[in-house]
């Protein structure tokens, strides 16, 4: 197996990481390999067995042209400041080059203790690598901006938590690994010189058109705000609630990062919180675009060294810009509304019919993945879908008659505005019940639940008969549902 790593970061950020080493599994094996992230990376394989594929992926063995090390992070964690976390269970072997030019960090996760461990084990249990695995193929299958899911390997250890579970390690990949508590780390501890290589490390390697901005380190912010507020009405848009949307979590590339209590909401309700750290709803699902908005802040903060060496009036700007992330975010939010909706024009009348929409399905408890394929149907002469969702045949009526009228005056074919609809609202979700049984399963040796709903999540959009039990939301014996960080 070949991995023909290029290794920037490694290269030249010498004190803006720690070296590291993998610890050494008892007995890898394969569980999971992502064949077509693989090919595009143009990661050659041929002739590698599932065995050489565990043994590097699990650590084990270095592959040649790896640097493995720790990235050095702060980070706000529920609103408080942890001057120095970093990577405590995470090892990046190094980076490549895609086809297409795009650099991508391939990282071990749950790989054993480094420098920044804080006395932990640096592991993984099998049930958290499953986990992101599945979760963040989903969310690249629905077109929301994430980091993926290489392989996941069983280490043959079992990893100690509330009890003993089998050991794991993912190999993620990303754009970059860079975070706002990256920026924290350095701004707390370095101050303007460090911050300055960083942002310019930063833009060279994600944004290399902002380097003739009058003040490039301002550019970044505005860029990275542009890039969270996308992020933040994707994951609205398809009920996702992150669950630790702390600064150590926020991704400079505006990927998704770090799938720990994370899940999707069935029943709609603003103030939908799974993990079991949340307890104030900190991170609720509506919760999501001020927290997002409360973290662009603080990267303007960390940002501000670099800014103000270049142009000290330009740190009222930056102050400036920050305060435009709730329109920017609406902005966003609202195409993507209109998107689902299958609404092709803006109108003034947006708002009201979006906070209508919401108000009706918490009040009516419904399936909000459900929902707006059903309204696709109703657009196709079939109401049964969304009859189905009501607990009373005329509960939505007038909000239904409104979203007609807007249909009708964009004098669009209604066939066309269905399928427009089905291509943007996922069928397929990873449900909550689904995957608990997934990765129970998956504990118990039976990696077979666990696959069949990878295949089906890798095609939210496309409706399969044999698929049905996947679009179900969670039966009632279910229960309440939390997540735990896990690794």
């Amino acid at each position: 197996m070949k991995l023909a790593f290029d290794n920037s970061f490694h290269d030249t950020m010498v004190g803006f990481y720690a070296p590291a080493h993998a610890a050494q599994p008892l007995a890898p094996k394969l569980l999971a390999f992502n064949h077509a992230l693989a090919a595009w990376l143009k990661i050659n394989i041929v002739g590698a067995s599932d065995e050489a594929i565990a043994r590097i992926f699990s650590g084990q063995k270095l592959p040649d042209g790896a640097n493995p090390l720790a990235f050095a992070y702060a980070g706000h964690q529920f609103g408080h400041f942890s001057p120095q976390l970093g990577d405590g269970r995470a090892l990046l072997l190094g980076e490549i080059v895609a086809p297409d030019g795009a650099r991508f960090d391939v990282q071990l996760k749950g790989s054993g203790p480094t420098p920044f461990s804080r006395n932990g084990d640096g592991k993984a249990a099998i049930g958290p690598v499953l986990r992101e695995y599945l979760v963040s193929e989903a969310m690249a299958a629905m077109g929301v901006p994430t980091t993926r899911s290489l392989a996941a390997v069983a280490t043959g250890d079992r990893v100690q938590r509330e009890r003993a579970h089998p050991g794991a390690v993912l190999t993620r990949v990303a754009s970059s690994h860079i975070r706002v508590g990256t920026f924290q780390f350095f701004a707390a501890h370095y101050g303007a010189d460090h911050v300055i290589r960083l942002s310019d490390y930063s833009i060279n390697r994600h944004f290399p058109d902002l380097a003739d901005a009058a003040n490039p380190h301002l550019a970044l912010l505005d860029r990275v705000i542009g890039l969270q507020c996308d992020l933040v009405a994707h994951w609205l848009g398809v009920g996702f609630i992150h669950g630790v949307m702390n600064t150590d979590n926020v991704a400079i590339s505006g990927e998704t990062l770090d799938y720990g209590p994370c899940a999707f909401m069935d029943r709609f309700a603003a103030n939908t919180v799974f993990s079991s750290i949340d307890v104030n709803g900190r991170y609720a699902y509506g919760r999501q675009p001020q927290i997002m908005h409360w973290n662009m802040a603080r990267f303007a903060e960390a940002l501000l060294p670099a800014i103000h060496a270049v142009d000290p009036a330009d740190v009222e700007q930056a102050k400036a810009i920050v305060a435009t992330v709730p329109e920017r975010f609406r902005e966003a939010w609202f195409a993507r509304m209109r998107a689902k909706l299958g609404l092709v024009v803006s109108d003034e009348a947006d708002a009201d019919l979006f906070d209508g929409l919401f108000d009706a399905l918490e009040r009516h408890s419904v399936d909000f993945t459900s929902f707006f394929r059903a309204l696709a149907m109703l657009l196709r002469g079939d109401d049964a879908p969304l009859l189905a969702l009501l607990p009373q045949r005329d509960g939505m009526a007038s909000w239904i008659d409104n979203w007609r009228k807007r249909i009708d005056l964009a004098k669009v074919d209604l066939m066309e505005r269905a399928a427009a609809m089905d291509a943007v609202n996922p069928l397929y979700i990873p449900r909550n019940h689904l995957v608990e049984a997934a990765l129970e399963a998956a504990e118990a040796g039976d990696m077979g639940p666990w696959r069949d709903l990878l295949e089906v999540v890798r095609h939210p959009f496309e409706s399969r008969d044999d698929w049905e039990v996947y679009a179900q939301p969670a039966p009632e014996t279910f229960g309440p549902y939390t997540t735990f960080c896990g690794t």
